[in-house]
């Protein structure tokens, strides 16, 4: 695996996931600050800190059919309580492959990702750490496409928060 680590503080469980299906699949967008704030809480009670937080993209199709990406909603506001940049163009997604939701094996999502991501101005990754942010990690397969990507780019360490994660 690319990524260095995958950290989440709940489970992808009741109120928790009632919160993420309504922001993800409902246009419940007024959530995402506190979601974010969650996040925030978290990463900063176990001291987790990078160069910058980098969302999960996704593709331009997609984002165009929901009208926002959710990891960048969220990272902009655990960014805001972090004090840390968000740098959502570090990143595209350049595959429209089907929602990982879709996919039920591990070895299909993984398959499902593989050179789905493509990393723009290197110059900005290279030495750096950076924490890629997701709602969800089911197998990690999305965070660990993205974290081979960012590291062909030169970055030094790329770790992944969620806000929850599959038991």
């Amino acid at each position: 695996m690319s990524i260095d680590a995958i950290r989440a503080p709940f489970l992808m469980e009741g109120a928790i996931r009632h919160a993420i299906h309504r922001l993800k699949y409902g246009n419940l967008r007024a959530i995402a600050p506190i979601l974010g704030g969650l996040l925030a809480d978290y990463m900063s009670s176990e001291g987790l800190s990078g160069d910058a937080l980098v969302p999960v993209p996704l593709h331009p199709k997609r984002e165009h059919q929901r009208g926002y990406n959710q990891a960048k909603l969220l990272a902009r506001e655990s960014g805001k309580l972090l004090d840390i940049a968000v740098d959502s163009r570090l990143l595209t997604r350049v595959s429209n492959a089907p929602p990982q939701a879709r996919s039920q094996s591990s070895i299909d999502r993984k398959a499902n990702v593989r050179d789905s991501f493509s990393c723009q101005n290197p110059s900005r990754i290279e030495g750096r750490t950076l924490i890629l942010l997701d709602d969800v990690c089911t197998t990690g397969a999305t965070l660990d496409a993205c974290a081979t990507a960012l590291k062909e780019a030169g970055a030094a360490r790329v770790y992944g928060v969620t806000l929850a994660r599959e038991a």
